[in-house]
């Protein structure tokens, strides 16, 4: 997930209002060489060229409001901490839950796969934002969350110690640390550990979102798709992971649609529970951008990965129905399937 990342720039690129406002853009030929072209098409390879380039060709698409294809928060704060929730535990609480560390009392699909016995001790968490450890309920739940500027549990690690070391080094800490050593970090665990469920949290593009500075937004969005793009060579170059994983991405809330709003969310920011979802692997049909009027709702992707991984993720709450990632093959396919069968036979 990427925290608070519209969808008019994961299907349109740049936006031509905000990348040559003054305001917004520290420098504006350099912002519209790295990332600006002629058209929606070149302009979104241009900033997310793993989403174009592979997701669009490979997995799916969501989201793209253009084409009445539609992904929504039904939770009605449009914030992280309720959005996290949503995703997470498939129910849109109406009870405002603050952006605090405080422990979440729902269950959410990461707690219930650590408490079945398949993939108990097999999940774990990585985030850019300190709050992560209260929204999971980490210990409730028990599982690893390594979140903010948290160290790295395993000291013995080279790679570790050195990640730890650079984050010790960063002189103006907040709540969100650099996604890079969120990425490092999870990288170093995945290969070391090679779990089963792993949740990965950004949190840059929030961060610079609000801070009114669209082309370092622009930027951490670019570096996501990079990270993403590393992730899934490794997925796809690890035997034990290589067509057996899949990737689900999104985010937790949209931001406002004008120059004056996008840099804002919540209840009365217009356009902030407008999301997107991208999906690439096993149980996903390489069905590319859906261009098909639609609508889905982030409460449904916490019984989507329960689906994937073969378990119905089930809690006392009321939640949304998992999205059918995979079409089922038509008359056509199915012979040719049966005729490559008998004629391997």
């Amino acid at each position: 997930m990427t925290d608070g990342f519209r969808w008019q720039e994961v299907f349109s690129g740049a936006d031509s209002a905000m990348i040559n406002d003054d305001r917004l853009v520290q420098d504006k030929e350099l912002a519209r060489q790295m990332y600006w072209d002629s058209t929606t098409e070149l302009r979104r390879k241009k900033l997310m060229p793993f989403f174009w380039n592979v997701i669009a060709e490979k997995g799916q698409l969501y989201g793209n409001r253009s084409l009445d294809n539609k992904v929504s928060m039904l939770n009605v704060f449009k914030i992280s901490y309720p959005g996290y929730n949503e995703i997470l535990t498939g129910y849109a609480d109406p009870v405002l839950i603050p952006n605090i560390p405080l422990n979440n009392q729902n269950t959410n699909i990461l707690e219930f796969l650590n408490n079945g016995a398949r993939f108990s001790g097999k999940v774990v968490v990585f985030g850019s934002w300190n709050v992560f450890p209260f929204i999971i309920n980490a210990k409730r739940s028990s599982i690893p969350v390594n979140s903010g500027y948290q160290a790295n549990d395993d000291t013995t690690d080279s790679t570790n110690i050195i990640i730890d070391r650079l984050q010790q080094e960063v002189s103006h800490k907040s709540n969100t640390r650099h996604d890079q050593l969120t990425f490092c970090s999870a990288k170093e665990y995945i290969s070391k550990n090679h779990p089963s469920v792993v949740f990965i949290g950004f949190g840059e593009t929030d961060e610079s979102a609000h801070a009114g500075r669209y082309d370092l937004y622009l930027q951490h969005a670019s570096e996501v798709d990079h990270m993403i793009a590393e992730l899934w060579y490794r997925i796809q170059t690890d035997p034990i992971y290589k067509d057996h994983t899949t990737l689900i991405i999104t985010t937790d809330h949209g931001r406002g649609q004008t120059a004056a709003s996008w840099h804002k969310h919540g209840i009365f920011t217009k356009g902030s529970g407008q999301t997107w979802l991208a999906c690439i692997g096993a149980g996903v049909t390489a069905s590319g951008e859906m261009k098909q009027e639609g609508q889905i709702y982030g409460r449904q992707i916490a019984a989507t990965i329960g689906q994937l991984l073969g378990v119905q993720f089930q809690t006392d709450r009321p939640m949304g129905k998992a999205i059918q990632l995979a079409t089922a093959p038509s008359d056509t396919e199915l012979d040719k399937k049966s005729d490559i069968v008998g004629r391997v036979k």
